[in-house]
């Protein structure tokens, strides 16, 4: 990395393992605020590496968008026609209007109404591992299945159609597959919602969806409904699945940090934490477009450019101190449903270690195969035993 050259696009998503490539910590260290390479028929796309420059990118809504309309008139056009709605990709007054609709959803009261139904899902996916094994892919078996049950419990999704769910919600955020699959995958998620929609007007059921037709009946539409819907789904689901995957390799690597997860519940909540600041599945935050000339860092931002933020190169910048990681991002646009995600992990990590306590890799750490280039980091499988 040198001083002059402007990094690849595909930077802020490279690892080695599960470490963000060396490049990224030089090019924090040396421009926090740096402009990519980018062909010159698109628009002008800077990457925001360094912690205190990314939480004020994250918080200044004033000067940042999140509309993918946007886009117009930066060849990135065809991005914004299939916008899918939801909170990501909302600005106020609209974006506060659809998030006080889920608010409700993630309140400490009713995610403890959730907690029995979580730890029942997790000893569930333990007594199939245990019928399975005594070896088994932990991907398949247990990362993906418990976020994929909770989520479904918290929507009304039927658990048949989990499995479908699975694959479009990693097709989605794939950067090395095409635009087009992964733009059908969020097409496709979003019909499906969108009947569960029309079913659940119907005969509104316990679940999220059915909450919100029965308190906001005809004050929210079917397509905000089913946007609202997809975005729980897929924000909850697959960063889920790779935490715990991910997770538990280091646990399985990491004495001390196994020995403070079997240990009290602040032990457990300390090791979550800087689990979700040290792994940052999420490597970068939706895209940011400057609605007027701003300065990040010392650089001068330009009207319209895109600005995209690494939660990755931030989480491990060592100017963090106690501000606090970025992993569920920060500011207006704060994953809504981090609590939920904290509550899976406190369950799972010490109820899966307890109930193997001789759990290993059944392979070299070096044959593990992880995610290139996704958005959203993790392993393909992780072959373990006990």
């Amino acid at each position: 990395m040198t001083q002059t050259a402007d990094p690849s696009l595909l930077l802020p998503l490279m690892r080695i393992g599960l470490d963000p490539v060396p490049e990224l910590a030089a090019l924090r260290s040396e421009r926090p605020v740096a402009r990519l390479e980018v062909p010159d028929d698109l628009a002008v796309v800077w990457l925001v590496t360094g912690h205190e420059e990314v939480r004020a990118v994250l918080g200044d809504t004033a000067s940042f968008s999140n509309d993918l309309h946007n886009l117009a008139g930066t060849g990135l056009e065809m991005l914004a026609e299939q916008d899918p709605g939801g909170l990501g990709f909302r600005d106020p007054p609209e974006h506060t209007r659809l998030r006080r609709l889920l608010t409700p959803a993630f309140t400490v009261r009713r995610l403890r109404e959730l907690q029995p139904r979580i730890e029942a899902v997790v000893a569930a996916q333990l007594d199939a591992m245990a019928a399975a094994g005594p070896g088994v892919d932990l991907v398949e078996t247990f990362a993906v299945p418990v976020p994929s049950l909770v989520i479904c419990e918290l929507l009304g999704v039927p658990v048949a159609d989990r499995a479908e769910f699975e694959r479009r919600s990693v097709s989605r955020f794939d950067a090395l597959g095409d635009m087009e699959s992964s733009l059908a995958a969020v097409h496709e998620s979003m019909d499906y919602l969108r009947g569960l929609v029309v079913a659940q007007r119907s005969n509104p059921g316990d679940g999220l969806l059915g909450m919100l037709i029965r308190e906001h009946g005809d004050e929210v539409g079917d397509d905000d409904l089913a946007a609202l819907a997809d975005g729980v789904l897929t924000g909850g689901h697959e960063t889920t699945a790779s935490m715990l995957a991910l997770g538990a390799l280091v646990l399985l690597e990491d004495p001390q940090r196994r020995a403070a997860v079997l240990g009290d519940a602040a032990g457990v909540d300390a090791v979550v934490e800087d689990l979700l600041r040290y792994l940052s599945v999420v490597q970068v935050a939706f895209p940011r477009f400057a609605r007027h000339d701003v300065e990040v860092g010392g650089v001068r931002i330009g009207a319209g450019d895109v600005v995209l933020c690494s939660l990755s190169g931030a989480d491990r910048d060592p100017a963090l101190g106690s501000a606090g990681h970025l992993a569920f991002g920060h500011g207006l646009h704060r994953c809504v449903g981090a609590e939920l995600g904290r509550m899976e992990l406190r369950t799972a990590y010490p109820a899966l270690l307890r109930r193997f306590p001789g759990l290993r890799l059944a392979v070299p750490r070096d044959e593990l195969a992880f995610r290139m280039f996704s958005i959203v980091y993790g392993v393909e499988s992780l072959p373990v035993e006990w």
